[in-house]
């Protein structure tokens, strides 16, 4: 037997002395979930490792901490010949239903789009690549359904993925990952994934700070925002109250210098920017009575960057939806909805005045809606103000 390593572990690895604690313990027929809880490991790592590098010479599982270390040393030592380069049958099944080509139900090949392999991720708009397009998750899974006594047809999906993006590991050729579903030519680390949130949005502005009042709807004055986008980055902003479903409309005309070489860190001159949803913002809030402006909540896009200045410009409190959550906005997606009647997906909205604006919206407040009682939508906001406007002595 090889000399086995004493050099300290990072913590990531179960070192010797862990080890050997785990055979004394095991021994005394203490449990795995013990034995974890001493180790203060997770339990599924002490049954793995009992499984794994058990001493199996004398034909029963029986632990030592030298073997042990010594099956966990061997394991460790790099580099390694990848599965899939060494068994032909294994990378050819994979191959199989990663990059396998479309067939009909007679067995006719459909070749699909003419497309070439050019290094990166497939354009906007552009033909892919016909596949069977099996996702390593779903080739690991299948494997052993489809040779259940077969231990060598097995391999994690990880394996498959670094088969393809990790140069040296073989087996499968790089223009493969066209056939995955987001066809990246680049691995994203998750490291860079998870730092991808917005630095404007802290902890003390999402939803969750929201007052409850805000989720009943019992008073008025919370309100839901969001851009509907058009053709060539023209946007129209969307206000709607939650209580009383009133909406107003702000108008983001296109910069001066639209269609020109941006600036490098200039402003957004499609009309939609930070600054210019603020000051747009700021001044449709600051025209409503002070007890209709409560709060405010609005998705995490960069056009809301500015949240902190408008709420000093305006009094208004700004919270923002968790990512991907739509539905925290629910009144405002149902009322861009009903927008898309008068500003279809796909037209230019920079087109429309901000009279134009005005007459839609008060289509909308003066259209009567079922979840009021059929009121619309400004006469139940005048009610509102109406009771609770100062009487005089």
């Amino acid at each position: 037997m090889r000399p086995i390593s004493l050099e300290p572990h990072t913590g990531r690895y179960l070192s010797f002395a862990e080890r050997e604690e785990i055979a004394v313990l095991r021994a005394h027929n203490v449990g795995v979930r013990a034995i974890a809880r001493r180790l203060g490991r997770c339990p599924s790592t002490i049954s793995r490792e009992l499984r794994r590098n058990a001493a199996t010479r004398g034909g029963c599982l029986d632990y030592r901490a030298s073997t042990a270390q010594w099956h966990a040393d061997r394991r460790a030592r790099r580099p390694k010949t990848a599965k899939l380069a060494a068994n032909d049958a294994l990378r050819q099944y994979v191959h199989d239903r990663l990059a396998g080509t479309l067939t009909t139900t007679d067995g006719t090949t459909v070749p699909g789009p003419d497309t070439r392999w050019i290094g990166r991720r497939h354009g906007r708009r552009q033909d892919r690549r016909w596949a069977r397009s099996w996702s390593p998750e779903q080739i690991a899974h299948r494997l052993p359904l489809d040779f259940p006594d077969d231990e060598s047809m097995r391999i994690s999906h990880e394996a498959i993925y670094q088969a393809l993006y990790i140069h040296g590991r073989g087996a499968l050729r790089r223009e493969l990952t066209a056939c995955l579903r987001t066809g990246r030519a680049l691995r994203v680390p998750r490291a860079r994934t998870q730092g991808r949130g917005k630095k404007f949005v802290t902890s003390e502005v999402l939803i969750s700070e929201r007052p409850a009042e805000a989720d009943d709807r019992a008073v008025p004055g919370h309100w839901e925002g969001d851009l509907i986008l058009g053709l060539d980055s023209s946007a129209i902003g969307t206000l709607v109250e939650r209580t009383t479903r009133f909406t107003m409309l702000l108008h983001l005309p296109r910069m001066h210098g639209h269609g020109q070489p941006r600036l490098k860190n200039g402003p957004a001159l499609a009309g939609h920017g930070a600054e210019a949803v603020r000051d747009a913002t700021a001044a449709a809030i600051v025209t409503l009575p002070e007890q209709l402006r409560r709060s405010l909540t609005w998705d995490q896009g960069a056009e809301m960057a500015q949240h902190a200045q408008l709420r000093i410009d305006s009094g208004l409190a700004v919270y923002f939806c968790d990512p991907h959550s739509p539905w925290q906005r629910g009144t405002n997606e149902n009322t861009n909805g009903l927008l898309r009647q008068y500003f279809p997906k796909g037209t230019d909205l920079s087109k429309h005045s901000n009279a134009d604006l005005d007459a839609v919206a008060l289509a909308l407040n003066t259209r009567p809606r079922k979840t009021l009682g059929w009121k619309t939508p400004a006469e139940a906001l005048d009610e509102y103000l109406l009771a609770n406007e100062p009487r005089s002595e």
